[in-house]
């Protein structure tokens, strides 16, 4: 991991404690909201273009995986979060929609690391990523009107003016620099790779505004994160020990095994972010839940691949033959 990577929990910590600080100033908080779809348009724009596209076919060269990864991240884990959310959130319907949203997003980026990690296939887990990207952008919207609409209202008009607005205009303005790139030199060549370079920067740009604009809500609900942590553990372990089982049924590789369950078990909490903000203007305890994902996320999917080294160590499973 680099340097950033490794912070990246301990700048969301500093990031949400000077968006408080800052939100006792009564000027900044009623201004730094409109700081937060920007900021998150700029991170986007940089997840977007650092999708390998002339990845998409590598996939299918392993169909079985394939098929499983997308089953269980678009299948099977929206059915289970919203049965954890029945379970735990039925009286917090803010909370219940800030864990759908944060569940059906599957990660594009940490996965990859602690793939690596864990000694895992990244190779493979690298031709997921543009498949969990485009199906997560193009179902993101299903599932809220499927689940969400069903706990919460939904204003159609705002609803697909945010979608086009935060995940359209990104994608596009990405899909344009990689095809300018390569015709380019020099500066013009450079300040896209720049911004993408400065996910981390953004990300947490917006978390500050989150946190200044609406720190008042997490202050009177301070329990937020204790409501939220049942349902998240619950969903890492039963994910986990599903993969296992379908691992020892397919008859994985142990690299593939560690590749299969980091892809099924990283999440975006950015791009649902996004979404959020401009979808539940007026619902802050939504994204609140998925600006502080990162701070459980992290330790959790350390913890994970440092397990995945455990029985990797004990010989469970065989090692792909180099």
């Amino acid at each position: 991991m680099s340097l950033t990577e490794k912070l990246q929990s301990v700048f969301v910590i500093i990031s949400i404690l000077i968006g408080l600080m800052l939100g006792q100033i009564k000027w900044v908080e009623e201004n730094a909201v409109s700081l937060i779809v920007p900021s998150l348009m700029v991170m986007l724009y940089g997840v977007f273009l650092n999708i390998p596209l002339n990845h998409l076919g590598q996939a299918f060269q392993n169909y079985k995986m394939t098929g499983l990864v997308l089953g269980i991240n678009f299948i099977w884990t929206p059915v289970l979060v919203w049965g954890l959310g029945a379970i735990f959130l039925r009286n917090s319907p803010d909370l219940w929609v800030g864990l759908i949203m944060l569940m059906v997003t599957p990660c594009t980026d940490w996965y990859l690391i602690f793939t690596g990690i864990a000694k895992g296939n990244v190779t493979l887990a690298t031709a997921f990523l543009p498949w969990n990207m485009i199906l997560q952008v193009v179902l993101l919207p299903i599932y809220l009107l499927v689940f969400v609409g069903k706990l919460v209202q939904l204003d159609t008009a705002i609803f697909l003016k945010s979608i086009v607005l935060v995940l359209a205009v990104p994608m596009l303005l990405a899909f344009i620099a990689k095809w300018l790139i390569p015709k380019v030199n020099g500066l013009w060549r450079e300040i896209p790779l720049k911004i993408a370079a400065g996910q981390t920067l953004f990300l947490c740009l917006a978390i500050t505004a989150v946190f200044a604009s609406q720190g008042q809500t997490l202050i009177q609900n301070p329990d937020v994160l204790l409501k939220m942590l049942p349902p998240i553990l619950i969903f890492y372990v039963v994910t986990f020990l599903l993969t296992q089982v379908i691992a020892r049924l397919g008859n994985f590789s142990y690299e593939d095994f560690a590749c299969f369950s980091c892809t099924t078990l990283a999440r975006n909490s950015p791009l649902a972010l996004a979404i959020a903000t401009t979808v539940f203007p007026d619902r802050p305890l939504i994204t609140l839940v998925l600006a502080i994902e990162p701070l459980v996320e992290l330790p959790v999917m350390v913890l994970i691949s440092q397990l995945l080294l455990f029985l990797r160590r004990k010989g469970r499973y065989s090692q792909m033959e180099k």
